[in-house]
Protein backbone atom coordinates (compact mmCIF):
# COMPACT_ATOMS: atom_id res chain seq x y z
CA UNK A 1 0.00 0.00 0.00
CA UNK A 2 1.22 3.41 -0.69
CA UNK A 3 2.23 5.33 1.77
CA UNK A 4 0.03 8.84 2.43
CA UNK A 5 1.16 12.05 0.80
CA UNK A 6 2.99 14.36 3.22
CA UNK A 7 0.35 17.01 4.39
CA UNK A 8 3.55 19.65 5.49
CA UNK A 9 5.40 20.61 2.65
CA UNK A 10 9.08 22.52 2.94
CA UNK A 11 8.84 26.69 2.96
CA UNK A 12 9.66 27.52 -0.93
CA UNK A 13 13.51 28.65 -1.20
CA UNK A 14 12.42 30.26 -4.69
CA UNK A 15 9.83 33.00 -5.99
CA UNK A 16 6.96 30.94 -7.33
CA UNK A 17 4.88 32.76 -10.28
CA UNK A 18 1.76 30.78 -8.61
CA UNK A 19 1.84 33.42 -6.34
CA UNK A 20 2.27 37.00 -7.63
CA UNK A 21 1.04 39.41 -4.90
CA UNK A 22 4.12 38.19 -2.92
CA UNK A 23 6.57 38.09 -5.75
CA UNK A 24 5.63 41.33 -6.67
CA UNK A 25 5.80 43.01 -2.75
CA UNK A 26 8.86 41.41 -2.28
CA UNK A 27 11.90 43.78 -1.82
CA UNK A 28 13.91 43.80 -5.17
CA UNK A 29 17.61 44.38 -3.71
CA UNK A 30 17.50 41.29 -0.95
CA UNK A 31 15.85 38.57 -0.07
CA UNK A 32 16.23 36.37 3.23
CA UNK A 33 14.60 32.97 3.27
CA UNK A 34 13.96 32.21 6.52
CA UNK A 35 14.34 28.40 8.24
CA UNK A 36 11.47 26.29 9.03
CA UNK A 37 10.05 25.92 12.51
CA UNK A 38 11.07 22.76 14.29
CA UNK A 39 9.77 19.46 12.71
CA UNK A 40 9.65 20.49 9.03
CA UNK A 41 11.55 18.62 7.22
CA UNK A 42 11.23 16.73 3.82
CA UNK A 43 13.73 13.60 2.95
CA UNK A 44 15.60 14.28 6.12
CA UNK A 45 17.21 17.17 5.14
CA UNK A 46 17.89 20.29 7.50
CA UNK A 47 16.59 23.47 6.05
CA UNK A 48 19.22 26.23 6.48
CA UNK A 49 18.15 30.02 6.47
CA UNK A 50 20.29 31.85 3.63
CA UNK A 51 20.71 35.04 2.52
CA UNK A 52 20.75 36.22 -0.67
CA UNK A 53 20.75 38.90 -3.19
CA UNK A 54 18.02 39.16 -5.89
CA UNK A 55 18.86 39.75 -9.51
CA UNK A 56 16.63 42.46 -10.37
CA UNK A 57 16.22 41.45 -14.26
CA UNK A 58 14.50 38.47 -13.65
CA UNK A 59 12.31 39.86 -10.85
CA UNK A 60 11.29 42.78 -13.37
CA UNK A 61 7.70 42.92 -13.46
CA UNK A 62 5.79 43.44 -16.55
CA UNK A 63 2.79 45.52 -18.05
CA UNK A 64 0.60 43.87 -20.07
CA UNK A 65 -2.17 45.81 -23.00
CA UNK A 66 -5.33 45.30 -20.63
CA UNK A 67 -2.72 47.13 -17.43
CA UNK A 68 -2.45 44.03 -14.98
CA UNK A 69 0.89 43.68 -13.79
CA UNK A 70 2.52 40.10 -14.13
CA UNK A 71 5.43 39.37 -11.52
CA UNK A 72 7.49 38.32 -14.28
CA UNK A 73 9.37 39.96 -17.66
CA UNK A 74 7.97 38.91 -20.57
CA UNK A 75 9.99 38.28 -23.67
CA UNK A 76 11.53 41.63 -25.27
CA UNK A 77 14.56 40.70 -27.46
CA UNK A 78 15.25 39.18 -30.24
CA UNK A 79 18.32 36.72 -31.78
CA UNK A 80 18.04 36.66 -35.35
CA UNK A 81 20.66 34.36 -37.16
CA UNK A 82 21.65 34.64 -40.88
CA UNK A 83 20.25 30.99 -41.35
CA UNK A 84 16.65 32.97 -40.79
CA UNK A 85 15.93 31.42 -37.20
CA UNK A 86 14.21 33.89 -34.89
CA UNK A 87 14.62 33.10 -30.97
CA UNK A 88 12.81 35.04 -28.91
CA UNK A 89 13.50 35.73 -25.09
CA UNK A 90 14.00 38.07 -21.97
CA UNK A 91 16.68 41.02 -22.01
CA UNK A 92 18.84 41.83 -19.12
CA UNK A 93 22.03 44.27 -18.47
CA UNK A 94 22.22 46.31 -21.39
CA UNK A 95 19.67 47.46 -24.54
CA UNK A 96 19.88 47.93 -28.10
CA UNK A 97 20.74 46.37 -31.12
CA UNK A 98 24.28 44.67 -31.84
CA UNK A 99 26.27 42.26 -34.16
CA UNK A 100 28.26 39.44 -34.03
CA UNK A 101 29.19 36.06 -34.48
CA UNK A 102 27.96 33.41 -31.95
CA UNK A 103 29.33 30.91 -30.65
CA UNK A 104 29.19 28.56 -27.45
CA UNK A 105 31.24 27.76 -24.76
CA UNK A 106 30.77 24.77 -22.94
CA UNK A 107 32.43 25.48 -19.63
CA UNK A 108 30.70 24.94 -16.19
CA UNK A 109 31.50 27.94 -14.55
CA UNK A 110 33.92 30.88 -15.10
CA UNK A 111 31.53 33.25 -16.73
CA UNK A 112 32.90 36.46 -15.48
CA UNK A 113 36.13 35.39 -17.07
CA UNK A 114 34.80 34.54 -20.17
CA UNK A 115 32.97 38.00 -20.32
CA UNK A 116 36.68 39.90 -19.86
CA UNK A 117 38.82 37.46 -22.26
CA UNK A 118 39.46 40.16 -25.26
CA UNK A 119 39.63 37.05 -27.36
CA UNK A 120 35.60 37.07 -27.23
CA UNK A 121 35.22 40.34 -29.30
CA UNK A 122 32.95 40.53 -31.99
CA UNK A 123 31.06 37.35 -30.63
CA UNK A 124 27.72 36.72 -28.73
CA UNK A 125 28.90 33.83 -26.30
CA UNK A 126 26.37 31.19 -25.74
CA UNK A 127 27.11 29.04 -21.97
CA UNK A 128 25.74 25.86 -22.83
CA UNK A 129 25.54 24.90 -18.57
CA UNK A 130 21.78 26.22 -18.44
CA UNK A 131 22.39 28.29 -14.92
CA UNK A 132 24.34 31.33 -14.78
CA UNK A 133 24.65 34.33 -12.51
CA UNK A 134 24.03 32.03 -9.17
CA UNK A 135 27.71 33.17 -8.08
CA UNK A 136 27.20 36.92 -9.07
CA UNK A 137 30.17 39.08 -9.69
CA UNK A 138 33.56 40.18 -7.89
CA UNK A 139 36.47 41.86 -8.54
CA UNK A 140 39.35 39.91 -8.69
CA UNK A 141 38.07 37.41 -11.35
CA UNK A 142 38.43 39.53 -14.05
CA UNK A 143 40.79 38.94 -16.77
CA UNK A 144 40.98 42.18 -18.77
CA UNK A 145 40.12 45.89 -17.83
CA UNK A 146 36.81 45.78 -19.86
CA UNK A 147 34.06 43.58 -21.63
CA UNK A 148 34.95 43.14 -25.48
CA UNK A 149 32.50 40.60 -26.08
CA UNK A 150 29.34 41.31 -28.34
CA UNK A 151 26.81 40.09 -25.70
CA UNK A 152 25.90 37.02 -23.58
CA UNK A 153 23.18 34.31 -24.31
CA UNK A 154 22.08 31.88 -21.35
CA UNK A 155 19.55 29.43 -20.58
CA UNK A 156 18.26 30.57 -16.67
CA UNK A 157 19.21 33.44 -15.17
CA UNK A 158 19.45 33.13 -11.68
CA UNK A 159 17.60 34.84 -9.59
CA UNK A 160 19.77 35.22 -6.12
CA UNK A 161 23.18 35.53 -5.94
CA UNK A 162 24.65 33.41 -3.10
CA UNK A 163 28.42 33.43 -2.93
CA UNK A 164 31.00 34.97 -0.06
CA UNK A 165 33.02 36.81 -2.68
CA UNK A 166 29.89 38.57 -4.74
CA UNK A 167 29.81 42.30 -4.69
CA UNK A 168 26.87 42.49 -7.56
CA UNK A 169 24.57 40.69 -9.89
CA UNK A 170 25.40 39.84 -13.11
CA UNK A 171 22.94 41.74 -14.62
CA UNK A 172 24.03 45.06 -12.57
CA UNK A 173 27.86 44.19 -13.94
CA UNK A 174 26.45 44.41 -17.64
CA UNK A 175 24.21 47.45 -17.27
CA UNK A 176 27.69 49.19 -16.38
CA UNK A 177 29.86 47.88 -19.12
CA UNK A 178 26.65 48.24 -21.72
CA UNK A 179 27.05 44.72 -22.58
CA UNK A 180 23.44 43.24 -23.95
CA UNK A 181 22.43 39.94 -22.40
CA UNK A 182 18.94 37.42 -23.02
CA UNK A 183 17.94 34.60 -21.04
CA UNK A 184 14.54 32.46 -21.59
CA UNK A 185 16.00 31.33 -24.82
CA UNK A 186 16.38 27.52 -26.30
CA UNK A 187 20.08 27.17 -25.56
CA UNK A 188 20.63 23.76 -26.46
CA UNK A 189 18.81 24.41 -29.83
CA UNK A 190 21.21 27.15 -31.09
CA UNK A 191 24.02 24.89 -29.78
CA UNK A 192 23.11 22.14 -31.69
CA UNK A 193 22.73 23.81 -35.26
CA UNK A 194 25.70 25.87 -34.73
CA UNK A 195 27.66 22.32 -34.33
CA UNK A 196 25.96 21.31 -37.66
CA UNK A 197 25.60 24.39 -39.64
CA UNK A 198 28.94 26.24 -37.74
CA UNK A 199 29.55 29.60 -36.68
CA UNK A 200 26.74 31.84 -36.97
CA UNK A 201 26.10 35.52 -37.46
CA UNK A 202 22.97 37.22 -35.27
CA UNK A 203 21.72 39.82 -34.62
CA UNK A 204 20.49 40.29 -30.79
CA UNK A 205 17.88 43.60 -30.67
CA UNK A 206 15.35 44.74 -28.32
CA UNK A 207 14.33 47.15 -30.50
CA UNK A 208 10.52 46.64 -31.27
CA UNK A 209 10.42 48.87 -33.89
CA UNK A 210 13.01 46.71 -36.76
CA UNK A 211 11.33 43.81 -38.02
CA UNK A 212 12.95 40.84 -38.51
CA UNK A 213 13.65 40.80 -42.04
CA UNK A 214 15.64 44.27 -40.95
CA UNK A 215 17.70 42.24 -38.30
CA UNK A 216 18.38 39.37 -40.70
CA UNK A 217 19.67 41.61 -43.58
CA UNK A 218 21.92 43.16 -40.68
CA UNK A 219 23.26 39.47 -39.58
CA UNK A 220 23.68 38.85 -43.47
CA UNK A 221 25.77 41.56 -44.14
CA UNK A 222 27.96 41.65 -41.00
CA UNK A 223 31.56 39.63 -41.44
CA UNK A 224 34.04 38.78 -39.05
CA UNK A 225 36.82 36.73 -41.46
CA UNK A 226 39.66 39.05 -42.69
CA UNK A 227 38.69 41.79 -40.11
CA UNK A 228 41.39 43.05 -37.76
CA UNK A 229 39.79 42.45 -34.20
CA UNK A 230 43.48 42.72 -32.53
CA UNK A 231 43.81 46.55 -32.90
CA UNK A 232 40.66 47.11 -31.03
CA UNK A 233 41.56 45.42 -27.92
CA UNK A 234 45.55 45.70 -27.73
CA UNK A 235 46.95 48.39 -25.11
CA UNK A 236 47.86 51.58 -25.78
CA UNK A 237 51.60 51.86 -24.66
CA UNK A 238 54.22 49.54 -22.84
CA UNK A 239 53.78 48.84 -19.08
CA UNK A 240 55.15 46.93 -16.72
CA UNK A 241 53.49 43.80 -15.01
CA UNK A 242 54.15 42.50 -11.48
CA UNK A 243 51.44 41.06 -9.98
CA UNK A 244 51.11 37.54 -8.82
CA UNK A 245 48.92 34.81 -8.81
CA UNK A 246 47.12 35.22 -5.19
CA UNK A 247 48.59 33.72 -2.36
CA UNK A 248 45.24 31.57 -1.71
CA UNK A 249 44.82 30.43 -5.00
CA UNK A 250 48.70 29.50 -6.02
CA UNK A 251 49.36 25.70 -6.27
CA UNK A 252 52.61 25.80 -7.31
CA UNK A 253 54.56 25.72 -4.19
CA UNK A 254 58.46 25.38 -5.98
CA UNK A 255 59.00 29.29 -6.71
CA UNK A 256 61.62 29.85 -9.37
CA UNK A 257 64.79 31.37 -7.70
CA UNK A 258 65.96 33.11 -11.44
CA UNK A 259 64.73 35.89 -12.63
CA UNK A 260 63.94 36.40 -16.73
CA UNK A 261 62.66 39.30 -18.40
CA UNK A 262 59.77 38.71 -20.44
CA UNK A 263 58.53 40.86 -23.11
CA UNK A 264 54.75 40.28 -24.03
CA UNK A 265 52.78 41.09 -27.07
CA UNK A 266 49.49 42.09 -25.93
CA UNK A 267 47.23 40.94 -28.81
CA UNK A 268 44.32 40.51 -26.04
CA UNK A 269 46.45 39.29 -23.30
CA UNK A 270 44.62 37.68 -20.14
CA UNK A 271 45.49 38.70 -16.72
CA UNK A 272 46.36 35.29 -15.31
CA UNK A 273 48.97 34.41 -18.49
CA UNK A 274 51.17 37.34 -16.71
CA UNK A 275 50.27 36.41 -13.13
CA UNK A 276 51.33 32.81 -13.80
CA UNK A 277 54.55 33.96 -15.80
CA UNK A 278 55.05 36.50 -12.95
CA UNK A 279 54.57 33.44 -10.13
CA UNK A 280 57.56 31.38 -12.78
CA UNK A 281 59.89 34.16 -11.94
CA UNK A 282 59.18 36.39 -14.92
CA UNK A 283 58.98 39.94 -14.75
CA UNK A 284 57.38 41.04 -17.53
CA UNK A 285 56.80 44.50 -20.08
CA UNK A 286 53.73 44.51 -22.19
CA UNK A 287 53.90 46.16 -25.02
CA UNK A 288 51.25 47.00 -27.76
CA UNK A 289 50.53 45.02 -31.02
CA UNK A 290 52.12 47.41 -33.15
CA UNK A 291 55.04 47.41 -31.18
CA UNK A 292 58.42 47.44 -33.47
CA UNK A 293 60.29 43.79 -33.03
CA UNK A 294 63.37 45.82 -33.47
CA UNK A 295 62.25 48.39 -30.06
CA UNK A 296 61.63 44.41 -28.13
CA UNK A 297 65.15 43.32 -29.40
CA UNK A 298 66.83 46.43 -28.17
CA UNK A 299 65.50 45.51 -24.09
CA UNK A 300 67.46 42.30 -24.72
CA UNK A 301 64.66 40.19 -22.67
CA UNK A 302 65.50 36.60 -21.97
CA UNK A 303 62.18 35.57 -24.03
CA UNK A 304 59.27 36.99 -25.89
CA UNK A 305 55.52 35.47 -25.54
CA UNK A 306 52.70 36.15 -27.91
CA UNK A 307 49.54 36.19 -26.64
CA UNK A 308 45.70 34.93 -26.77
CA UNK A 309 43.64 37.42 -29.19
CA UNK A 310 40.41 38.06 -31.15
CA UNK A 311 39.66 36.60 -34.54
CA UNK A 312 41.60 36.25 -38.10
CA UNK A 313 44.82 35.75 -37.97
CA UNK A 314 45.19 36.34 -41.30
CA UNK A 315 43.58 39.58 -41.39
CA UNK A 316 47.12 40.98 -39.11
CA UNK A 317 49.89 40.69 -41.70
CA UNK A 318 52.04 43.47 -39.17
CA UNK A 319 51.65 41.01 -36.47
CA UNK A 320 53.42 38.04 -38.48
CA UNK A 321 55.81 39.82 -39.88
CA UNK A 322 56.65 40.91 -36.12
CA UNK A 323 56.87 37.06 -35.26
CA UNK A 324 59.08 36.49 -37.92
CA UNK A 325 61.45 39.38 -37.15
CA UNK A 326 62.18 37.83 -33.38
CA UNK A 327 61.46 34.09 -34.44
CA UNK A 328 65.37 32.14 -33.96
CA UNK A 329 66.74 35.12 -32.24
CA UNK A 330 65.45 34.50 -28.72
CA UNK A 331 62.96 31.62 -26.94
CA UNK A 332 59.54 32.43 -28.17
CA UNK A 333 56.59 31.17 -26.47
CA UNK A 334 52.83 31.92 -28.54
CA UNK A 335 49.49 31.21 -26.85
CA UNK A 336 46.00 30.47 -28.68
CA UNK A 337 46.15 33.43 -31.45
CA UNK A 338 50.38 33.95 -30.75
CA UNK A 339 50.50 29.84 -31.92
CA UNK A 340 48.61 30.45 -34.80
CA UNK A 341 50.53 33.55 -35.67
CA UNK A 342 54.05 31.34 -35.03
CA UNK A 343 52.39 28.76 -37.50
CA UNK A 344 51.77 31.94 -40.19
CA UNK A 345 55.07 33.14 -39.62
CA UNK A 346 56.86 29.75 -40.33
CA UNK A 347 55.37 29.60 -43.75
CA UNK A 348 52.48 27.51 -42.95
CA UNK A 349 48.85 28.11 -43.19
CA UNK A 350 45.93 28.88 -40.56
CA UNK A 351 42.00 28.23 -41.39
CA UNK A 352 38.96 28.71 -39.72
CA UNK A 353 37.22 25.83 -37.80
CA UNK A 354 33.53 24.99 -38.38
CA UNK A 355 32.44 26.47 -34.99
CA UNK A 356 35.93 26.31 -32.55
CA UNK A 357 36.87 25.09 -29.41
CA UNK A 358 34.96 27.34 -26.26
CA UNK A 359 35.49 25.86 -23.07
CA UNK A 360 37.02 23.91 -20.09
CA UNK A 361 36.79 20.38 -20.42
CA UNK A 362 39.03 20.08 -24.00
CA UNK A 363 41.13 16.55 -24.32
CA UNK A 364 44.67 17.66 -25.56
CA UNK A 365 47.03 14.70 -26.06
CA UNK A 366 51.64 15.18 -25.65
CA UNK A 367 52.66 13.45 -28.64
CA UNK A 368 55.78 13.74 -26.89
CA UNK A 369 55.19 11.58 -23.72
CA UNK A 370 51.37 10.71 -23.97
CA UNK A 371 50.35 12.63 -21.49
CA UNK A 372 46.38 13.84 -21.51
CA UNK A 373 45.62 17.25 -19.82
CA UNK A 374 42.51 18.83 -20.07
CA UNK A 375 42.48 21.95 -20.99
CA UNK A 376 40.85 25.64 -21.31
CA UNK A 377 40.21 26.76 -24.95
CA UNK A 378 38.57 29.31 -27.10
CA UNK A 379 39.76 29.64 -30.56
CA UNK A 380 37.98 29.45 -34.22
CA UNK A 381 40.56 29.28 -36.21
CA UNK A 382 43.72 26.85 -36.53
CA UNK A 383 47.17 26.14 -37.57
CA UNK A 384 47.24 23.08 -41.00
CA UNK A 385 50.10 21.20 -39.73
CA UNK A 386 50.30 19.59 -43.15
CA UNK A 387 51.77 23.34 -44.25
CA UNK A 388 54.20 23.66 -42.14
CA UNK A 389 58.03 23.38 -42.72
CA UNK A 390 60.34 20.57 -41.80
CA UNK A 391 61.66 20.83 -38.24
CA UNK A 392 58.30 22.39 -37.47
CA UNK A 393 56.98 19.53 -34.75
CA UNK A 394 53.41 19.26 -33.85
CA UNK A 395 53.68 18.40 -30.08
CA UNK A 396 49.83 18.40 -29.12
CA UNK A 397 46.36 17.64 -30.74
CA UNK A 398 42.27 17.94 -29.49
CA UNK A 399 41.48 14.48 -29.35
CA UNK A 400 38.33 15.78 -29.94
CA UNK A 401 39.01 16.20 -33.39
CA UNK A 402 42.88 15.35 -34.19
CA UNK A 403 43.49 19.45 -34.97
CA UNK A 404 46.81 20.81 -34.05
CA UNK A 405 46.83 22.03 -30.46
CA UNK A 406 50.87 22.71 -30.11
CA UNK A 407 54.12 23.32 -32.01
CA UNK A 408 57.87 23.31 -31.09
CA UNK A 409 61.12 24.02 -33.00
CA UNK A 410 64.23 23.89 -31.54
CA UNK A 411 66.43 25.08 -33.92
CA UNK A 412 64.12 28.27 -34.06
CA UNK A 413 63.87 28.14 -29.62
CA UNK A 414 60.06 28.23 -30.08
CA UNK A 415 57.30 26.73 -28.80
CA UNK A 416 53.48 26.86 -28.61
CA UNK A 417 50.07 26.04 -27.76
CA UNK A 418 46.48 26.49 -29.07
CA UNK A 419 45.05 26.64 -25.81
CA UNK A 420 45.27 28.18 -22.54
CA UNK A 421 47.40 27.17 -20.12
CA UNK A 422 46.43 29.26 -17.82
CA UNK A 423 42.60 28.29 -17.50
CA UNK A 424 41.05 31.35 -16.35
CA UNK A 425 38.10 29.60 -16.06
CA UNK A 426 39.05 25.29 -16.83
CA UNK A 427 41.32 22.93 -14.97
CA UNK A 428 45.24 23.36 -14.39
CA UNK A 429 46.73 20.42 -15.90
CA UNK A 430 48.39 22.48 -18.53
CA UNK A 431 50.22 25.24 -16.27
CA UNK A 432 53.38 23.03 -16.24
CA UNK A 433 53.99 24.34 -19.90
CA UNK A 434 55.00 27.91 -18.26
CA UNK A 435 57.63 26.21 -16.82
CA UNK A 436 59.11 24.54 -19.99
CA UNK A 437 59.18 28.20 -21.34
CA UNK A 438 61.42 28.97 -18.12
CA UNK A 439 63.36 25.84 -19.08
CA UNK A 440 63.75 27.15 -22.87
CA UNK A 441 65.08 30.65 -21.20
CA UNK A 442 67.17 28.94 -19.51
CA UNK A 443 68.89 26.49 -21.99
CA UNK A 444 69.41 29.81 -24.16
CA UNK A 445 71.43 31.31 -20.94
CA UNK A 446 73.75 29.26 -20.87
Amino acid sequence: MAAPAATVSAPSRCLSSANPRSAAQLNPTSLAFAAPSAGHRRGGDRCLGVRAKVASGVQSASVVGDEAQRPWKLSDARLVLEDGSVWRAKSFGASGTQVAEVVFNTSLTGYQEILTDPSYAGQFVLMTNPHIGNTGVNPDDEESNQCFLGGLIIRNLSICTSNWRCKETLEEYLIKRNIMGIYDVDTRAITRRLREDGSLIGVLSTDESRTDAELLEMAKKWKIVGVDLISGVTCDAPYEWSDKTDSEWEFKKDQSSETFHVVAYDFGIKHNIMRRLTSYGCKITVVPANWPASKVLNLKPDGVLFSNGPGDPAAVPYAVKTVQEIVGKIPVFGICMGHQLIGQALGGKTFKMKFGHHGGNHPVCDLRSGRVDISSQNHNYAVDPESLPEGAQVTHINLNDNSCAGLQYPKMKLMSLQYHPESSPGPHDSDTAFGEFIELMKTNRS
